[in-house]
C-alpha cells in the first residue's frame, strides 16, 4: 500500500508543479521553467515505477529502468516508451546547467522561450501517460 500512496503523491505533485512552470512561463523565467520541468517528469515517472511496484532508483533520468521493465507497464506506456525515455533523457541533461550555469553560460540568457515551451509540453505528455497508467480503472500488470 505503501507503493500506491507515495506513487499517488508524486504524481499529484508533478501535476500542481506543472501549474507553477505556467507561472513561471508568464514570467519569462525560461531557464526555471526548463528546470521545474525535469523535476515534474522526474516525480511523475517515479511515480509510475512506485505504481507498479519496481524499485525506484536514486538518480534523476530512470529511462532505463523504464526500459527493462516495459513488460510492467499498461499500454499507454508501452505505446509511449520511447518518447518518456527521450524527455527524461533530455530535461535531465538540462537539469544543472538550467539551474547553475557553467563558466561560460547563464542560464537566464541561455535558455529561451521555445527551450521553455518545449519542455513545458513534454513535462504535461509525461505527467499525462503517468496518470492514464495509474488510474484506478488501471490495473499494475505483473511479471
Amino acid at each position: 500500500m505503501r507503493n500506491l500512496d507515495l506513487a499517488r503523491d508524486y504524481l499529484l505533485r508533478a501535476g500542481g508543479r506543472l501549474k507553477a512552470v505556467d507561472t513561471l512561463l508568464g514570467e519569462g523565467m525560461w531557464a526555471d521553467v526548463v528546470r521545474e520541468c525535469q523535476e515534474i517528469v522526474e516525480l511523475a515517472l517515479k511515480g509510475l515505477l512506485r505504481h507498479h511496484d519496481i524499485e525506484v532508483p536514486r538518480v534523476h533520468d530512470v529511462s532505463e529502468v523504464l526500459e527493462e521493465n516495459s513488460s510492467r507497464f499498461p499500454r499507454v506506456v508501452r505505446d509511449a516508451l520511447d518518447e518518456l525515455m527521450e524527455i527524461s533523457q533530455e530535461l535531465r541533461r538540462d537539469r544543472e546547467l538550467a539551474f547553475y550555469g557553467s563558466e561560460d553560460i547563464t542560464p537566464h540568457s541561455f535558455y529561451k522561450e521555445k527551450h521553455a515551451r518545449v519542455a513545458r509540453r513534454r513535462a504535461g505528455r509525461v505527467v499525462s501517460v503517468c496518470l492514464a497508467a495509474c488510474s484506478p480503472v488501471e490495473k499494475p500488470r505483473k511479471g
